[in-house]
């Protein structure tokens, strides 16, 4: 197996197995409405970045992001029980903007197309 398939294996089982630690044991309630998107490890599989989506205003995902950040220990620890592989990497939590972003570009559109239909040639 190809290290490149091995490790989006790796990130994958990473994300499904982070999903339900977060959802069923992580209790800080800072911590709300979740969605896992994105999960990069590095080479060496001793870091990975986890891109995640939140609900509400920029300042609750913020804490939302320290709250995950506070508790990538625990997280950690979590995985090790879940996953066989040999060493679990280190957790780092990043803002996904993607969605906000094409939510954003999407709208844009729309009221191009909008536009146009009011003024046609």
């Amino acid at each position: 197996m190809s290290s490149e398939t091995r490790n989006k294996k790796i990130s994958d089982a990473i994300q499904r197995e982070l999903s339900d630690i977060i959802r069923l044991g992580l209790r800080d309630p800072r911590v709300t409405m979740v969605t896992l998107t994105d999960v990069e490890l590095t080479r060496d599989n001793s870091h990975a970045k986890i891109f995640f989506t939140s609900l509400g205003v920029e300042a609750q995902v913020k804490s939302c992001q320290q709250g995950l950040q506070s508790a990538a220990g625990f997280l950690r620890s979590q995985l090790a029980g879940r996953l066989t592989i040999r060493t679990v990497p280190d957790l780092h939590f990043a803002i996904d903007n993607s969605v906000e972003r094409g939510v954003r570009l999407s709208k844009l559109i729309d009221d191009a197309v909008a536009d146009d239909a009011k003024h046609p040639e």
